[in-house]
């Protein structure tokens, strides 16, 4: 190896970024890390979609532990073409038969919208393949989610399937019924 070579991965590798404190923080962990012994089965049978957003930490808001659920999380918590495909995999080949969906208040999704692919395409010249999935009502989007999730055909188990609001306020989840929808509510409240 040439000395300037060197000297370049020395001055990377003496520059702390957030991932070199995330792979130091891995070191301490492995340190101390003994194999619980699973496999990817969940021990709880579930499946949980959610908001990636940094804000939600699921396993203390659920009260799981390691090996209790797969996790899948996206922009939004939407059930998206990609979900289905995780979903899938997670009921027919690693045994789960429950899903459970977590959108959140105060989602960056309710302030995008579609124009954000167009942009994007405007600045790469390329446009987006996917779509931004960007909502307003975050009720209807666990209603529509809910619903892509009990229709798809793909799913063996679609019986088990609730939607929930986590507040990032207090913490707690909110139970959307999926058989209300806007439309109905308006013309309740009429």
């Amino acid at each position: 190896m040439s000395t300037s070579t060197h000297s370049s991965a020395d001055a990377v590798r003496t520059s702390s970024t957030v991932t070199d404190r995330l792979v130091e923080a891995n070191a301490r962990y492995a340190a101390d890390f003994t194999d619980p012994g699973m496999d990817a089965r969940p021990v709880l049978g579930v499946a949980v979609v959610a908001c990636m957003d940094a804000r939600l930490d699921l396993h203390a808001a659920l009260g799981l532990e390691l090996g209790d659920c797969h996790t899948i999380r996206n922009a939004g918590g939407v059930v998206t073409d990609d979900v289905i495909r995780s979903l899938t995999i997670s009921q027919r080949a690693l045994g789960t038969r429950s899903v459970v969906l977590i959108h959140h208040t105060g989602c960056g999704l309710e302030s995008l919208t579609e124009e954000f692919r167009h942009e994007l395409e405007m600045e790469v010249g390329q446009r987006p393949a996917w779509a931004v999935e960007s909502f307003r009502d975050v009720d209807q989007d666990v209603r529509q989610s809910m619903q892509r999730v009990r229709t798809s055909p793909f799913l063996l188990h679609s019986d088990d399937v609730r939607g929930f609001v986590f507040d990032v306020t207090t913490g707690l989840l909110r139970e959307i019924d999926p058989a209300t929808d806007s439309a109905e509510g308006r013309a309740d409240q009429a």
